[in-house]
Order: structure tokens, then C-alpha cells, then sequence
């Protein structure tokens, strides 16, 4: 029986019927059947997911099962499956009360032990764990305990012991409620207007109290004594400034991972979407094809997918040194996070878009999520600093960096700008397919784009000045993307000997990621970095990438280890 025929006679059966009250039999029009079916999976997952979450898999497999498997999390059965994900369509006031019943619960099996009373990198490492988790299911439940547990955490970086015997233990146990308070609404959040806000401490020596004011010093790091005298351990006020808005740098951090598992959620349902939907057929009468079988669809999906991993693997790296850190790190920390916070939220942003997109008006469905996620996660462009002025900031560290090194005749130590030290990458003036994958050729010509937009940079700077204007740091892009390519091929490193297909598929991402940035970036066409042909074969390149990255999409989704009841 050919298809038209067969659906024909599948509607004329439903709509036949003696009576609508009779429920409809199951039929394959109406089906579904799991991609998983018909997706042969070439590389081993659960080490990709190793790799991916790098830390505390059980812990994060124990807190999915606990979620799932509590009413408190609103499970829905749907085609014999459980689903669970916050109700939409509660009033806020409905939505508070079940974000306190939640963490009421999670807090009853242990979720937060140690998590402001423990010290050293596990601990850390299974607070964050747990943390983006807990996102995957609820951003608002997420930045709900955020701001909870950061204000411990000040309780933890500004106060001494005396504070930490008195409220710790009683913040990590919700004795006492952490909570944002902002004195003027008008200057925002942003590090560069903290600064100069006028609400001042004062403190009365006569009663031994302090007043909060609209013009003392802060008192962070920082004691007041009887006598009214103030008295910090760090002199410097640029310093003091420093050390004052370090603990941020732990919401930067988490905001940078928890946009990436976001995006890691709308990959996997878009993708997993494309395999199973079959619009058109190519011939009148031949089958219909997936989604994901068209080039224009791969092209969508697939290149997002490769950043996503290249991000995945940045994200890492930047908890590794911020649960390492040192007094001596802290520059390091503050220019990575403002960098990975800004490039990944921003990818965040428009993967949404692009997954949203790609699963038509099905993308649009509450349940579907990827509609609530757009709206949840667009703050984070904003909350903990303004993604544009987080770059200026970047921009403004490596200009530093590299007029110092000008200025005294040495070689770059810092930054990532070591590779200036060596000689000038020349890229060859004909790209074969074999080179464009190539490690090398990728590193070169990420390395040659910055170093000679960060000598041009210096170049207007200097300029500006000598025509008495003030410094203006543009956003510079090109140094994260630098970094998160080392990181994929650090992470493409680590694969054991033995993982041939995983190293296969891990380059084929690098490659894809590499490519992708070098095809969006006008800088390497405008300033002579490729030339137009090579810029043809780039793009070339990016459509075959694509072809030969479609088999494997299923399988690296699912490495992401997100259940599919979330």
C-alpha cells in the first residue's frame, strides 16, 4: 500500500468510528518512536559525558533521581514516560511558595551539606555540581539558593571566625534566610558603579552602633574599633576595591556554567526533534526525510553544537581555577570569568533562538522548554555585570598586559599571550581540506588574528590619547575564542589511547569550531588573514563538517547526561 493510501485510510478508521467516546487505536501516523531506534551510537557516551561534566557524575545522577521522583517537582506522564519541570502557569506568588517547599525538601535529604561549612576544592566542586543540576531543572530555583549561599559565601570571604561559628551553619541549614539588598535602585549592579554609590556606614562611638546612610569607608575586610577608628589589612583602595567584589566572581562563574547546560538542553531537545520529524520527501512518491538530513538544517544545528562543546569544555577550565585559586590567580579569574560569563550567555542566547527556530511551533510549547529558557536565561546578558562592559574590561586587562610587556623589553607571561613570544604564524596560501583540520593551521590563525588586533588596538589607543582623547576598550572576542579552542584540545588530549572513535569525534568538533568562528569573523577576510578563496574553502569545509558530524548527533546530545525526564 503506498503512503497516501495507507495515512487515507488511518484518518477514515479514526473518523469512522461508531462512537468518538471509544478511545482511538494506536497507529504509527500517531507514534512515536525514539531516535535512539534508528541512531546507532559509533563512540562510547558515557566517556563523553566524563569528559563533558568533568566531576561528581554520582552526585549529579543522585539529585536528578531525587527530583524525579518527588511530586514536589511536578512529574507529568506523557506517551509512558515521566517529565518534570516547573508549572508556568502558576501565579509567582504560587511559584515562591513551591521554590521554598523544593529546597525545604532538598534541604531534608542533604543536598547543601557543606556547602558553606567545608572547605577545599571537592566541596566546592560538589557545590557547584549539585548547583547546575539544580539549574538544569529550574533557572529561578538556581538563582533563588544562589543568592542564599553567596551570602553566605560573603559571610565566608569577609567575615573572621567569629562570623563563621555564629551564621554559617545556620545559612547552610536555612536557620537564617540570605538574601540581595540594593540602597540605591538607580545605580545598578555593575562593578564600575558600585564603586561610586553614597550609601555610606557610619559609625557612632557613643552607642557602639552603626548607621546605614545616603555619604566611613567600607567596612569589608575591614574593622571598626570603640574609639570610631576604621582599620583595613589592605592599604591600597584600588586593592581593597579588588578584594571587596571577589566573591562575585563565584556568580560569574556559575552563570558562564549554567548558560552552557541551558544550551546543552535546547541542542538536545531541537536535535533530538529533528530526528524524529519528517516534513517533505524529496521525490512525489519516496519517503519522507528528517529534519536533520537536510544540509540547511545540520548547518543550523551542528556548528552551535560544536561551540556548545568547545564551551563546555572552557566552562571546566574556568571552575578548575577558581576552585584552585590563589591571591596570585585573581587577575587571571577576573579576566577569564568576565570573558567566558559574556561569550557563553550571549551563545547561550542565540542557540535558544536558533533551537527554539528549529522546532517550529513546537519550540513555542510550554513543555517543550526552550521558550521558558529564553525568557529565564536572557538576565544573565545583564545580572553580574553587562556582557559589553565585562569585554571592555577584558580588553582593557590585555592592553595592560601588553604595553607592559612593550614597555619593558620581555617576553608576555600571562593572559594566554605567550604565543606573541614566537614568531609570526604565516597561513598558506592555499588551504587543502587536510589542512584546514589540522590542529596547527587552527591555532595559527586564531593566534595571527589576535596578535595583530591586539597590536592595532594599541596602535588607536595610542592615538586617541595623543589627540587628548579618553582610553575606549572595545570588545575583543578573539581572546576567549583562542581559549576555548586550547581547552577542546586539551580536552581532546586527555582521551585514552585506546578511544580512537572518541578522539575522531572530538576532532571533527575542534575542526568544526575552529572553522565556524573563522567563517563568522569578517577580521580574517577584511585585514588579509585568508583570502577570498580561502574563505570559500572554509565554508566549504564548515558544509562537510557538517555531513560527517550528522551521524553522530544523536550520540553527542546524549553525552550530555541530562535525563530525558528533564
Amino acid at each position: 500500500m503506498d503512503r497516501v493510501t495507507w495515512r487515507t485510510q488511518v484518518l477514515s478508521n479514526h473518523l469512522n468510528q461508531p462512537s468518538m467516546s471509544s478511545p482511538l487505536s494506536p497507529n504509527p501516523c500517531v507514534g512515536f518512536s525514539p531516535p535512539e531506534l534508528s541512531e546507532p551510537f559509533e563512540f562510547d557516551t558515557k566517556e563523553m559525558r566524563k569528559l563533558l561534566d568533568a566531576h561528581n557524575l554520582e552526585d549529579r545522577d543522585w539529585l536528578f533521581g531525587l527530583m524525579k521522583q518527588s511530586k514536589l517537582f511536578n512529574p507529568r506522564e506523557a506517551g509512558g514516560r515521566v517529565f518534570v519541570s516547573p508549572d508556568y502557569n502558576q501565579s509567582m506568588e504560587q511559584q515562591r511558595e513551591m521554590t521554598m517547599k523544593r529546597i525545604a525538601y532538598l534541604l531534608d535529604r542533604g543536598v547543601f551539606e557543606g556547602w558553606l561549612t567545608e572547605k577545599g576544592v571537592e566541596a566546592e566542586l560538589r557545590k557547584l555540581a549539585l548547583h547546575e543540576v539544580i539549574g538544569i531543572y529550574d533557572h529561578s530555583l538556581a538563582v533563588k539558593l544562589a543568592v542564599h549561599f553567596f551570602s553566605g559565601g560573603s559571610i565566608q570571604f569577609f567575615g573572621t571566625k567569629r562570623h563563621h561559628d555564629k551564621w554559617l551553619r545556620d545559612t547552610e541549614n536555612y536557620a537564617i534566610n540570605g538574601c540581595f539588598a540594593m540602597s540605591e535602585l538607580g545605580m545598578g549592579i555593575m562593578y564600575v558603579e558600585v564603586r561610586g554609590i553614597e550609601t555610606v556606614t557610619n559609625y557612632d562611638s557613643t552607642t557602639g552602633e552603626l548607621s546605614l546612610i545616603l555619604l566611613v569607608n567600607q567596612l569589608r575586610m575591614a574593622d571598626v574599633f570603640s574609639d570610631g577608628q576604621y582599620l583595613s589589612a589592605i592599604k591600597d583602595p584600588d586593592q581593597r576595591f579588588a578584594a571587596f567584589l571577589a566573591p562575585l566572581t563565584s556568580s560569574r562563574v556559575s552563570i558562564a556554567v549554567g548558560a552552557i547546560y541551558s544550551s546543552q538542553i535546547s541542542l538536545a531537545i531541537a536535535i533530538r526533534y529533528s530526528l524524529t520529524r519528517r516534513p517533505f520527501s524529496v521525490t512525489p512518491k519516496g519517503p519522507e526525510v528528517l529534519l536533520l538530513d537536510y544540509p540547511s538544517h545540520q548547518q543550523r544545528l551542528l556548528p552551535l553544537l560544536a561551540k556548545t562543546y568547545a564551551m563546555s569544555f572552557a566552562a571546566n577550565h574556568l571552575k578548575m581555577i577558581y576552585v584552585k585559586r590563589t591571591p596570585e590567580l585573581s587577575k587571571t579569574i577576573h579576566v577569564v570569568s568576565s570573558a567566558f560569563k559574556a561569550t557563553l550567555t550571549w551563545h547561550n542566547m542565540r542557540t535558544l533562538q536558533e533551537c527554539r527556530e528549529a522546532c517550529g511551533g513546537q519550540g513555542l510549547k510550554t513543555e517543550n522548554r526552550i521558550g521558558p529558557l529564553k525568557g529565564e536565561y536572557d538576565a544573565q546578558s545583564t545580572f553580574e555585570g553587562d556582557n559589553n562592559v565585562l569585554m571592555q574590561q577584558v580588553s582593557k586587562a590585555l592592553l595592560g598586559e601588553y604595553i607592559a610587556a612593550q614597555k619593558r623589553s620581555k617576553p608576555f607571561k600571562a593572559l594566554g599571550l605567550e604565543h606573541m613570544n614566537k614568531p609570526c604564524p604565516v597561513i598558506p596560501s592555499q588551504l587543502t581540506s587536510s589542512t584546514l583540520q589540522s590542529s596547527q593551521f587552527q591555532m595559527d590563525a586564531f593566534c595571527l588574528r589576535e596578535r595583530d588586533l591586539l597590536n592595532r588596538f594599541a596602535m588607536e589607543v595610542s592615538e586617541r590619547q595623543k589627540q587628548g582623547e579618553s582610553k575606549e576598550y572595545s570588545v575583543i572576542l578573539i581572546w576567549a575564542e583562542l581559549s576555548q579552542i586550547q581547552t577542546l584540545l586539551d580536552a581532546e588530549a586527555g582521551v585514552p589511547s585506546g578511544s580512537l572513535k572518541l578522539q575522531n569525534v572530538l576532532a571533527m568538533l575542534r575542526s568544526m569550531y575552529a572553522l565556524i568562528c573563522l567563517e563568522e569573523d569578517p577580521a580574517f577576510l577584511r585585514f588579509g588573514y585568508l583570502s577570498t578563496d580561502n574563505v570559500a574553502a572554509v565554508r566549504k569545509e564548515v558544509s562537510g563538517l557538517c555531513g560527517e558530524l550528522r551521524p553522530h548527533a544523536l550520540a553527542l546530545v546524549s553525552s550530555f547526561g541530562i535525563p530525558d525526564a528533564f
